[in-house]
């Protein structure tokens, strides 16, 4: 299997750091997005990363459809098995999951627009959602012990995210949040390989 990535990319980052987790092998192949490559293209046309490539050629992509596929690959190693424990996974990946929509909206507002062109009203509104979500998640943080699911994944790579783009404006008043990363690390070794 193949995972095409992007180095920077949070949501490639839970994939892979996911994946890993469950024991799952695949191939990490750097991808790059805004070359259009055919491995890319012909298998996503959205055009996307991460892509998943199966070995029978199938190509899986969204990272919550990854990490459903892998979680059912590996027997259950990613969402548990109680329903109301698993929805409340899903949700705090689907919450670490938009903050990162949120900030990747504002990076590409700055990269992607001439400084007159950049909407200032739009960042604002997209810092204020990704202010609520820390600020939540802060006060909510996830029992973090040795079997970790999804949403552990998620906030792992939305915080990397994070410290990549917007280092020191987040961390201010959230000192569970901003601890959390070294709790995580403790049970997730390898966290740092999965940042390049």
């Amino acid at each position: 299997m193949k995972i095409l990535y992007s180095p920077a990319s949070p949501y490639s980052n839970k994939v892979r750091m996911a994946a890993h987790y469950a024991g799952l092998s695949a191939e990490s192949v750097l991808t790059d997005t805004n070359a259009n490559p055919p491995s890319l293209i012909d298998s996503n046309p959205l055009g996307k990363i991460p892509t998943l490539i199966t070995d029978e050629g199938k190509s899986i992509y969204d990272s919550r459809a990854i990490l459903h596929f892998v979680d059912r690959e590996t027997k259950g190693k990613l969402y548990p098995r109680n329903p109301a424990k698993r929805t409340e996974v899903e949700i705090l990946e689907a919450l670490c999951d938009g903050i990162c929509d949120c900030l990747l909206a504002i990076v590409y507002e700055k990269r992607f627009h001439p400084p007159e062109k950049i909407h200032q009203p739009w960042i604002d509104r997209q810092w204020e959602k990704v202010v609520r979500g820390l600020d939540y998640l802060n006060a909510n943080l996830p029992k973090t012990a040795a079997k970790l699911h999804a949403g552990h994944f998620a906030l792992a790579a939305m915080l990397t995210y994070l410290e990549l783009r917007f280092t020191g404006e987040w961390q201010k008043g959230r000192p569970k949040l901003r601890n959390w990363p070294q709790k995580f690390q403790k049970f997730f070794p390898d966290h740092s390989k999965f940042r390049t």
